[in-house]
């Protein structure tokens, strides 16, 4: 996919869909749907017809944190984008130097000992790079142990540059977003659900289709480093594990609403295919190679080339399938990234389908 997508700038969802003009809600987003190589264009607000009765809906409850603070290294201002905590108490951060337009650019991450001032006299010593390929992110140790307090009141959503404004942080909050038991929560929007309304979850309801929530609190975007994704936590709670399985054994669809559902559900299949409550720590990365053992679908934003979660995607529908439906968003002029449209991917044959030809039309 690398080699044969290229998005241009223009195409990049600026602002919020509410925001782009009057009567407008977060459902007012496209709705590219796939079936194979066969792709069909709608409205957002058109998912519960594509969708059945009997269909199950993974969703991700993890609340979107206010993950970026302000922070001086000597006299010079960087950014601290907090990706995710350690079980040592750790955070994984990036840092990120200030643009001049609002939003940020990537920054060479170290040297180990380096110390970043916070706000209120808080400081941050980053320890050694997250992982050994890579040196964009860094653990670091916070001086003071309520670092999700320090988000709270110094704290704003992570914003790149191809957004026009600062948006306050229940923009980046889904429908389906619930407080952690720990306060935790995820440095970026799970955004694939961001187009759900609650209207739009009764219609689903009412019509049949059922959901599955589990928890991934996703880390900072990896795309623009052609990084694999980070290891997270996730939980598979026993009663979405029984949803899932009970629908396997019938007529219904498991659909993903995300990558992060995917990767979480993913993680807790055994060997047998059964899908078990579990929670930890994950670090698989879905390919090709490696397929999936679960969902049957997915519903997801657009990607950029240099995404890891395309391979996710070629896993679910094959590379032609991929290329054909984003050949079709570009030429449909449809917008990507988290305010943008979404692609609804669905299995084009198997025990589950009746058939493409009733679901993309």
């Amino acid at each position: 996919m690398t080699t044969t997508v290229r998005v241009p700038e223009e195409r990049s969802a600026r602002v919020p869909a509410e925001q782009r003009g009057p009567g407008r809600d977060r459902d007012s987003v496209r709705l590219l749907v796939s079936c194979g190589t066969e792709v069909s264009h709608h409205a957002f607000v058109e998912l519960p017809r594509r969708l059945r009765a009997g269909d199950l809906l993974i969703v991700n409850t993890s609340p979107t944190l206010a993950a970026a603070v302000d922070g001086w290294i000597g006299h010079a201002r960087v950014v601290v984008h907090f990706s995710t905590w350690g079980d040592d108490g750790r955070w994984a951060v990036e840092l990120r130097d200030p643009d001049g337009r609002g939003t940020t650019r990537a920054r060479a991450g170290g040297p180990a000992g380096t110390e970043i001032r916070l706000a209120g006299d808080v400081r941050l010593v980053l320890e050694e790079p997250l992982t050994p390929y890579g040196s964009r992110l860094w653990w670091g140790r916070v001086s003071q142990p309520d670092v999700l307090g320090l988000l709270r009141r110094h704290g704003r959503p992570i914003r790149y540059s191809y957004t026009q404004r600062d948006q306050p942080l229940s923009v980046y909050q889904t429908v389906f977003a619930l407080p952690s038991a720990d306060g935790g929560g995820s440095a970026e929007m799970p955004s694939a659900a961001r187009p759900f309304t609650a209207r739009l979850v009764a219609e689903l309801v009412s019509r049949g289709v059922q959901f599955a929530p589990i928890t991934l609190h996703t880390g900072v975007a990896s795309a623009e480093a052609h990084e694999p994704p980070y290891p997270e936590r996730y939980e598979v709670p026993e009663a979405s594990a029984r949803l899932i399985n009970a629908a396997r054994a019938g007529e219904g669809r498991i659909l993903a609403v995300g990558t992060t559902a995917v990767r979480a559900v993913e993680s807790a299949v055994d060997a047998g295919g059964v899908v078990r409550a579990r929670k930890g720590w994950t670090d698989l990365v879905v390919t090709p190679e490696r397929g999936v053992r679960v969902v049957d679908g997915l519903l997801t934003g657009l990607h950029e080339p240099e995404a890891s979660h395309l391979l996710m995607l070629e896993a679910i529908a094959g590379r032609a399938a991929i290329e054909r439906s984003y050949g079709e968003a570009l030429s449909g002029l449809y917008l990507w990234h988290e305010f943008g449209d979404v692609h609804l991917i669905l299995p084009e044959e198997g025990p589950h389908t009746e058939g493409c030809s009733s679901n993309c039309r």
